[in-house]
């Protein structure tokens, strides 16, 4: 995988596609390739860049403490090496977390900006189930191990597992097939999860905004949904009835679909 140093750290990532720059920023324990069910539809439109964010993935992970804030400088120091002088903006969960703060400090960077099951500032509720992430994580095997037995069930619906129990099975040998995250890179990662507040900066993002939620999700539900659209002045909300905190993986189709149809209106 290629690698460039941006804001002090050494960042992998994955480019396919040709058209405009869409960079993909993954969620918590996530690397590049865990948005694969995407890349085949958006990279026909777009030139798509996956990264792995610090402590993921092939990128560096310094043992030291960041938050949402730096990983966001990550990412447009990563655009600045690259010569990206300006992109659209995508992430799901902590990546919309680093997303927001991308477009709100540096909007000069952002074409559009598209946060899926995001948060403005983490409430006790997140709080909580966050660090029984992190209490899981120390006990188990692995990172992966914690993902599958301890974030997964937060992530998809009851009916997902009944009716589609391969489908957990397929995504679960992924999560345990991709390089392994340390605990230690997990920890910091979380913790930045926890920390995560960017509500008083909201008003700063300039970009046209897609939000969008899973109707059964619990961890960033639509609780959150009115003090981001009310902050972000053109932004529009999307509901996916049918999911969880994942859509990109309980309704494929239907998420492909609605935000291919944002990023596309927004080229040119």
């Amino acid at each position: 995988m290629p690698k460039v140093r941006a804001n002090g750290v050494l960042l992998s990532y994955e480019q396919q596609g040709q058209g405009e720059p869409l960079i993909l920023i993954p969620y918590l324990a996530a690397d590049h390739a865990f948005y694969a069910f995407q890349l085949a539809d958006y990279s026909k439109h777009f030139t798509c860049i996956a990264l792995d964010l610090r402590g993921t993935g092939e990128s560096e992970g310094p043992d030291e403490p960041h938050s949402t804030e730096n990983l966001a400088a990550d990412v447009a120091g990563f655009m600045q090496e690259l010569g990206i002088e300006r992109a659209h903006i995508f992430g799901l969960s902590l990546g919309a977390a680093v997303g927001m703060w991308v477009a709100a400090t540096h909007p000069q960077k952002v074409k559009s900006l598209s946060l899926h099951s995001a948060w403005p500032k983490s409430d006790p509720y997140l709080k909580t189930v966050v660090r029984g992430w992190q209490t899981a994580a120390k006990s188990l095997p692995s990172v992966a191990d914690m993902v599958v037995e301890s974030i997964f069930p937060w992530c998809f619906t009851p009916e997902l597992y009944a009716d589609k129990p391969d489908h957990i099975e397929a995504l679960a040998n992924f999560v345990r097939g991709r390089p392994h995250q340390s605990l230690g890179a997990f920890l910091h990662q979380s913790n930045a999860v926890i920390a995560h507040d960017a509500l008083s900066h909201l008003h700063e993002i300039a970009a046209p905004t897609q939000v969008t939620f899973g109707k059964h999700d619990m961890v960033t539900s639509t609780r959150f949904a009115q003090s981001l659209t009310s902050a972000i002045s053109q932004s529009e909300l999307t509901v996916f009835d049918r999911c969880a905190h994942a859509p990109i993986y309980e309704d494929i189709e239907t998420f492909n679909a609605c935000t291919l149809s944002f990023l596309k209106g927004r080229c040119g």
